[in-house]
């Protein structure tokens, strides 16, 4: 018996992109205001709207998205004494959301219509004397909120607004003997903690401070048999890994280090063939933070420099004829459609490979 914790596909999940079911699923997701998990979810909304957002622009269906709704659902939850946003109205103002609104305003063309000063000047306040960042008022230190901070500056053409030596220092005293980040100095390195120490350190142009090839190897190692992707040691494969693991080994120039096949067919196995949407892994419910780390992972490897990965794409898995699913480039330090980012303007230093 393997001591390496993995599922067992069966044999009988999609091999295909659904898209248009994806399409249904994530144009309707909280339609209903009287279901529990409306109700469950208002402390992320802003991001779930993001989520949903991007997720739609990766597969060119922006053109369902409400904007004039999303629009004024974001206005409402902007707090203008502090100038960050809220998940959602009646909920405190926090780095995380701030970022989930301004992605949201990039996305649909919108900056010109907040409130940049005052956005900058929230996450001016979270930063701390150590070069940390906090999320909101109530002073949690995570190597998240400095990508945050980092984001919104760049997103918003603020960068300059920032002395960032001093967070750059922090981060870096975030790093371990493996070569990954945790979220603070001395926490287990993580996945997830190292994509935001890794997008941080890019858009302030220090991800040379980084040991290449030692955190390569180690996000490499996430790849379990099923062909899925882990957080960290001795976890199970989790499709938003998808994205976390491959977004920093594309930052590294180390995208091809894992196998892209493999991968594929875990995500594309993780879909939902009745409702749309993806899941954490196969047969589990799909939600949209997964549909979109999902989509995002298969976009990566379909788009940057590997032609030869071909991803199927239809409604029936069985009947559709396999052809190119045709998901837009995406950026992989800000997971946005790399168009929106162009048409922004906004160019980003990568390490050579």
């Amino acid at each position: 018996m393997s001591l390496v914790r993995d599922v067992s596909l069966k044999g009988n999940e999609p091999t295909q992109l659904l898209s248009s079911l994806h399409a249904k699923y994530l144009s309707k997701y909280g339609e209903s205001e009287t279901e529990l998990e409306y109700a469950l979810t208002d402390f992320l909304r802003i991001s779930g709207v993001y989520w949903c957002t991007t997720a739609l622009d990766i597969i060119g269906k922006k053109d369902l998205l409400e904007r004039e709704k999303i629009l004024s659902f974001v206005e409402e939850c902007f707090d203008p004494a502090s100038g960050g946003y809220r998940p959602c109205p009646g909920h405190d103002p926090h780095m995380l959301y701030t970022l989930s609104a301004v992605q949201i305003l990039v996305t649909l063309d919108a900056v010109h219509s907040a409130d940049t000063d005052a956005i900058m000047r929230f996450v001016k306040s979270q930063y701390q004397a150590d070069g940390s960042f906090t999320g909101d008022k109530w002073g949690e230190v995570d190597t998240r909120f400095s990508f945050c901070a980092a984001a919104i500056s760049f997103l918003l053409k603020q960068m300059d607004c920032i002395n960032w030596d001093a967070a750059v220092d922090f981060v870096m005293r975030c790093s371990n003997f493996d070569g990954g980040f945790g979220t603070r100095p001395g926490s287990e390195s993580h996945s997830g903690q190292i994509y935001c120490c890794l997008g941080f350190l890019t858009l302030t142009g220090q991800l040379h401070r980084v040991d290449v090839d030692n955190l390569g190897w180690w996000l490499a190692e996430r790849q379990l048999m099923s062909g899925g992707l882990n957080g960290r040691p001795e976890k199970l494969p989790d499709v938003c890994y998808s994205w976390w693991v491959l977004a920093s080994l594309s930052m590294l120039g180390r995208l091809h280090w894992i196998d892209h096949k493999k991968l594929s067919s875990f995500i594309l196995a993780s879909q939902d063939d009745e409702t749309g949407g993806i899941a954490d892994r196969p047969g589990d419910m799909p939600d949209p933070f997964h549909t979109l780390f999902g989509l995002a992972g298969l976009s990566l490897m379909a788009n940057r420099d590997h032609s030869d990965l071909i991803i199927s794409s239809g409604d029936s898995p069985a009947t559709d004829e396999a052809k190119s699913a045709n998901l837009k480039p995406i950026n992989p330090v800000l997971c946005m459609a790399q168009e929106i980012l162009d048409m922004r303007q906004l160019s980003i230093q990568y390490l050579p490979c």
